[in-house]
């Protein structure tokens, strides 16, 4: 039997490796940015282009390489960061594997200036599919400049498989995030499609933080810090009546670098237990310093996730510092058995002493040495009224025998009963038309049967049609508030409102004014509460940043189907039974009452005849 078993070519090679390194756009940035930060820039400039798609370029001003360098980096497996397998377990830098640069120009034209302090001149290398076009010696400036255009140019499968623009930025600005977080050492600056869309000068953490999130992310903050012999813990976590009921602002960085970690998230998540509301998340921006030999970082090709040696013991301090700076902040309640300084004697008392107090008794007094002295008109008064106090009721007679008759003459005062609004001929047939059970199914009766109704996904489903048959035809009714309504956002939450405005007008949302991280609305949809308002914002952005459902929806179908999720009324609320009522016949007036607008099931029907098999 022939042979079978053959190597694969490099270029081959490189692209499987490509797929595990580079799954979008965002994952070049994120190699480009930690080569740029191991080079030791200061200073950093990404540049995106199609969100990713058409360019990203990064240019930094950090050690550059030589001739020989430039040309070795994009040869598989190698680095400068290691030397041997013990090696692995002392990392102190980012990448080390050797694959980032290889793996990106196995499937994009590369294009590298490079240059090193010493040298007067820099290199250029124009790499296309793993394959060197040129190297010429060119003049740049000191650092590193790496563009990387028509991503999966040659795989045209794995372009098909990328998201719309606002997702692929959204991946990319996050990259930017978790990198600029971890150096607040380093300036960043972001330019997408021609406009800047961050610059983070160098600042400390908490102004870093600040910078990103918003002016307003500054009265958040808690700090948390801690340091021990296993791990040093420094960073800030959010106050509790500020969490979101997504997970955007979550970051865990060991060593510099951040990692994903569900055991370190569930730490954290159970010190706040008892001050969020249920569906809520916490913020934290957590920094973990461990002893690099306690951590296996080479255990995913993202380098996003690390294995502990000792998780039960970082769980437990990592938990413990949490719940120490929410009470050390008076977050969380705490018994303090301490002394009270408000009860301390002041400070000029020191020296007093205390004095005995003095009781004076007059023992002469005697309350029954006079007695009282009543006028003519009282004497008189007593005088006439008669020893026997039968008399008094005389003339008031008592029927003995008629007891019966006596209350059948009574009449009792009662309210008239108002007429009802719907004249019903069959009202003891239809009283009990509908039931709800636990607060969450709607039972009602049908000829065949029974009916059940999920709340929540049939108010879904009617306010879905409601407001996308307002944003189609522009006809929606806005209440004013007295006082204008101020929300804050980050400068990307800020675009996204910008691009939604005109939709959000037409489901009567009125803005004044949108600018500098503030959001100032001074009208809301009719039936919308107020306290609502910054829910259905924070929920819409984050649909539209992971583009939920799908790309193929439009934009008012998103914004439609965001707003009745926040609107309809939840499981666990409780209805009366014209409530309940009006639901059954507004859902069976939709176009299409059986499924919500994320397809799901919106009720059950369940006939006689199975119910009488129950019973079998």
């Amino acid at each position: 039997m022939a042979d079978i078993i053959q190597l694969l070519p490099d270029h081959v090679a490189n692209q499987i490796a490509a797929g595990e390194v580079v799954q979008r756009p965002a994952s070049v940035v994120k190699e480009l940015l930690e080569n740029a930060i191991d080079a030791g820039a200061d200073s950093i400039k990404l540049i995106i282009k199609d969100a990713g798609k058409t360019l990203v370029q990064v240019i930094d001003n950090g050690k550059g390489m030589s001739h020989t360098d430039a040309r070795l980096s994009f040869e598989r497996h190698a680095t400068s960061k290691i030397r041997n397998a013990e090696d692995l377990f002392q990392l102190h830098t980012k990448g080390f594997r050797g694959e980032a640069l290889a793996s990106i120009a196995a499937i994009a034209h590369v294009e590298l200036k490079t240059k090193q302090p010493e040298d007067e001149v820099g290199n250029c290398l124009v790499i296309e599919g793993s394959n060197v076009v040129s190297q010429d010696v060119v003049v740049t400036p000191t650092g590193t400049s790496v563009s990387v255009k028509n991503l999966f140019f040659n795989i045209p499968a794995r372009r098909n498989f990328l998201k719309s623009e606002a997702v692929e930025l959204r991946h990319v600005i996050d990259e930017l995030h978790r990198v600029a977080l971890a150096h607040p050492n380093t300036a960043f600056a972001m330019y997408n499609n021609g406009s800047e869309t961050f610059n983070l000068p160098i600042s400390n953490y908490r102004q870093r933080i600040v910078n990103i999130f918003g002016i307003k992310t500054n009265e958040k903050l808690v700090p948390v810090e801690e340091d021990t012999e296993v791990v040093k813990i420094y960073g800030f976590i959010g106050k509790p009546e500020y969490a979101k009921k997504t997970r955007g602002e979550q970051y865990f960085f060991v060593n510099n670098r951040f990692i994903k970690s569900a055991y370190l998230n569930h730490a954290v998540a159970s010190a706040f237990e008892g001050l969020l509301k249920n569906g809520t998340h916490a913020s934290y921006f957590l920094n973990l310093s461990v002893n690099p030999q306690t951590i296996d970082i080479n255990i995913h090709p993202t380098k996003t996730e690390i294995k502990f040696d000792d998780e039960h013991t970082l769980y437990a301090l990592l938990r413990s510092a949490v719940k120490h700076s929410l009470g050390q902040f008076n977050i969380a309640p705490v018994l303090d058995f301490e002394r009270d300084p408000n009860l301390d004697t002041p400070y000029s008392y020191k020296s007093s002493t205390a004095n005995a107090p003095k009781i004076e008794v007059d023992r002469s007094f005697n309350p029954f040495k006079s007695e009282p002295k009543f006028s003519d008109r009282q004497m008189a008064a007593f005088k006439s009224t008669p020893n026997n106090w039968d008399s008094l009721y005389v003339g008031i007679e008592s029927k003995e025998n008629g007891s019966e008759q006596d209350f059948s003459e009574v009449h009792f005062e009662s309210e008239e009963k108002a007429a009802s609004m719907f004249q019903n001929d069959n009202e003891v047939e239809t009283a009990n038309t509908t039931y709800q059970l636990h607060n969450k199914y709607i039972v009602s009766t049908i000829k065949s049967g029974m009916l059940v109704i999920d709340q929540h996904r049939a108010h879904e489903r009617v306010l879905y049609e409601e407001f996308l048959q307002n944003l189609t035809i522009h006809a929606v009714t806005s209440q004013q508030l007295l006082f204008p309504l101020q929300l804050h956002f980050s400068s990307q939450d800020i675009s996204i409102v910008n691009q939604l405005k005109d939709d959000l007008e037409h489901t009567g949302f009125v803005f004044s004014n949108i600018e500098d991280g503030t959001v100032e609305i001074t009208g809301v949809p009719v039936g919308v509460p107020e306290s609502e308002v910054s829910i259905i914002l924070e929920q819409l952005i984050s649909d539209v940043e992971n583009e939920v459902p799908d790309s193929n929806f439009s934009a008012t179908d998103l914004l439609a189907k965001s707003m009745a999720k926040s609107l309809a009324i939840k499981t666990g609320q409780s209805l009366k039974k014209d409530e309940q009522e009006h639901l059954v016949n507004k859902l069976f007036a939709c176009k299409e009452p059986n499924m919500s607008p994320t397809n799901r099931t919106t009720f059950v029907t369940m006939s006689v005849d199975e119910l009488d098999k129950k019973f079998i």
